[in-house]
């Protein structure tokens, strides 16, 4: 499908050109206009195929570029899950440097709505047949619902176009439809394709728009805009919640099986979901829904980044914290069995698997060592006289050529692009390859076997757009929005996530309010102080944040719950470690008792490494006109009908 997209991209963008008035007057009569070009159904494939890269627009916080780093983990940074390793790297909501916009922001609707619009008024006069009709209806509706998706969330109310405008149009400058009325409109219009939505996967190929395709787009959106409208007290929050119920418990029905992983990699603790984002191939894999190809024609380098020193994606101590013990208990809770965070191994040690798949455990190993890997003798390293510094290459399974490429998914010890040895992990640093400030290195989409060398890459690595795990997640936090959750819920929810990864199942009744003390707050409007989230709703939130990190989704879920302040008003901070060790690496320490930071000269002896200071101290903090973005100020000018956001 991808080489489709590729080859057709220049031909659409010729209809586009072709809509111009004065283009047609001087067009031959033999070429293609948009009288002419809107017949057969490969008409309208061919004009909607540049949609697909929707997906792959940076506007999109699930956005699938390129660059991880670049694309989807920036959704997960805004929100204060994880963190820039540079020290100027202090996040722009929590320290209010949020610059004015004159243009952009996400505010567009030229690139699909124009195109998506285009079509749709061409579909009642081709010559396709009824059915052929409803389904490139469906497919038109499905993408503009996908793209006012974003342009509801960014901007609450928002212009409704759903026609092909000119200059002279009325539309163009009318003023912002009610988010209201936008939101109904997209639930319609989901639902409306859910219903007429054909299956062309023989002309459209496997990996294309699908009646899944659009139920997922249900289920993001109807949990998004029923979770914002109760809590910004918006009202009528139950329809869409009660919609989000329904059409999550379809798509889990029709995906009854999660991913457990394959190959020589099938072994390692949560196999599934760290393959997930590893595989060379996700076609027919269970789960997924539709997915972002790449192939060595056109591969990726979300890979090939994650093992040199231009990554910069760490997670702070508090995001680490989140993660469960893999009996099921936060590491607040008394009977958790928490190891201390006297060092990087017994953080890691005993906790949810997830986490291994997401930052890079820790372990040391030596060059050329005398004890090499049983039967590798070809190893370029060995392992130290410490057994604690292999417990996690044990647990992951050891890299024994460390070579480029090499043998499996995630192996310790790392290497870098051309192969080189990382000798130990924590690596603290911003310079060196493989490297962060925290201790705390994401490596989501790192694999061995992908091919990375001198500034290329291949990495064919393919990326997962929709898949079931969201559907479920969205129907246990909807189920009890609802007054719906319980423990059956829990069961055919939360507990299939946690029986793939190897974690305890969720116990509903054992989660009260001593079961994790430390929950995170709420903030309704006009009240500042916060409320606490209760227990159960924490624990699927929770859930959420580990099953679906570093994806992209953390700056929508913390602005729907009210969150903000919680997750970026507070000091960001590393490993646990000596004076001696931070000096050695040019950082400070942090004492969590005192909330201070403590300088080259303190006298501290042992703390967390010091990244960020509390924006609070600082005069800084979340705003509250940060949960809508600012309307562009040229937008302004250009429609004076437009109003600004609350604000700005």
């Amino acid at each position: 499908m991808k080489k489709i997209i590729i080859c057709l991209s220049i031909l659409s963008g010729l209809f586009l050109t072709s809509c111009n008035d004065s283009y047609l007057d001087k067009a031959p009569v033999t070429g293609l206009t948009e009288e002419n070009a809107f017949k057969s159904y490969d008409n309208f494939q061919a004009f909607m195929w540049p949609c697909y890269e929707m997906f792959t627009n940076n506007t999109i916080g699930q956005s699938i570029r390129p660059h991880g780093q670049d694309g989807f983990y920036q959704g997960d940074i805004k929100a204060g899950y994880l963190q820039s390793k540079y020290t100027n790297g202090f996040n722009q909501f929590a320290y209010q440097t949020v610059a004015n916009v004159s243009s952009g922001n996400g505010w567009n609707f030229s690139t699909f709505i124009r195109r998506i619009n285009i079509m749709l008024s061409h579909i009642d006069k081709s010559e396709m047949n009824d059915a052929e009709k409803n389904h490139w209806r469906a497919v038109g509706y499905f993408f503009h619902s996908y793209w006012y998706m974003e342009l509801i969330d960014r901007f609450g109310d928002i212009p409704w176009i759903d026609k092909p405008l000119t200059e002279t149009s009325e539309e163009v400058y009318a003023p912002r439809t009610e988010r209201a009325v936008v939101a109904a409109n997209i639930l319609e219009r989901l639902k409306w394709a859910e219903e007429n939505i054909g299956d062309y996967s023989s002309k459209d190929g496997k990996n294309a728009i699908d009646v899944h395709c659009v139920r997922m787009a249900l289920s993001r959106f109807t949990l998004r805009e029923g979770t914002w409208r109760k809590y910004h007290e918006l009202g009528n929050h139950e329809t869409y919640l009660n919609e989000c119920i329904r059409v999550s418990k379809v798509l889990m029905n029709s995906f009854p099986t999660l991913y457990k992983g394959a190959g020589v990699d099938a072994n390692q603790p949560a196999a599934g979901y760290g393959q997930m984002w590893t595989t060379d191939n996700l076609q027919d894999v269970p789960g997924v829904i539709l997915f972002k190809e790449y192939t060595s024609a056109y591969a990726s380098s979300q890979c090939y980044v994650e093992h040199t020193s231009s990554h910069y994606v760490e997670m702070s101590q508090k995001t680490v914290d989140l993660y469960l013990m893999n009996n099921g208990k936060p590491i607040q809770n008394d009977k958790s069995g928490y190891h201390g965070d006297e060092s990087m191994y017994t953080v890691f040690r005993d906790r949810d698997p997830r986490m291994y798949h997401v930052i890079m455990p820790p372990y040391k190993v030596v060059n050329n060592g005398a004890n090499k890997p049983e039967g590798n003798s070809k190893a370029t390293w060995g392992y130290t006289n410490n057994p604690a510094d292999r417990e996690y290459i044990d647990l992951l399974g050891a890299n024994v050529t460390c070579s480029n490429p090499g043998e499996g998914m995630k192996r310790l010890p790392g290497q870098n692009w051309s192969g080189s040895l990382v000798p130990e992990i924590p690596r603290i640093g911003t310079g060196s390859f493989v490297s962060c400030r925290s201790g705390y290195y994401v490596w989501k989409n790192w694999n061995n076997w992908e091919v990375n060398f001198n500034n290329a890459h291949r990495n064919v690595g393919d990326k997962p757009i929709f898949k079931v795990e969201e559907a479920i997640l969205n129907y246990a936090e909807a189920s009890y929005e609802m007054g719906q959750f319980d423990q059956g819920t829990a069961d055919e929810s939360i507990n299939k996530l946690r029986d793939r990864a190897g974690i305890a199942r969720m116990n509903v009744g054992e989660i009260g309010n001593d079961f994790d003390p430390n929950r995170g707050y709420y903030y309704p409007i006009d009240n500042t102080a916060g409320i606490q989230v209760e227990p159960v709703l924490w624990e699927i939130r929770r859930e959420r944040i580990i099953e679906l990190m570093g994806e992209g989704f953390g700056f929508y879920d913390i602005r729907r719950w009210r969150m903000a302040p919680w997750f970026l008003n507070n000091t960001a901070v590393g490993i646990w470690t000596t004076k001696e060790f931070a000096t050695a690496n040019n950082m400070t320490l942090y004492n969590p008792s005192t909330g201070l930071s403590d300088g080259k000269n303190g006298s501290m002896t042992e703390g967390n490494l010091y990244l960020f200071n509390n924006p609070i101290s600082e005069g800084k903090g979340w705003l509250e006109k940060y949960y809508l973005f600012q309307v562009p100020l040229t937008e302004i000018v250009l429609n004076p009908n437009l109003t600004q956001n609350p604000g700005w």
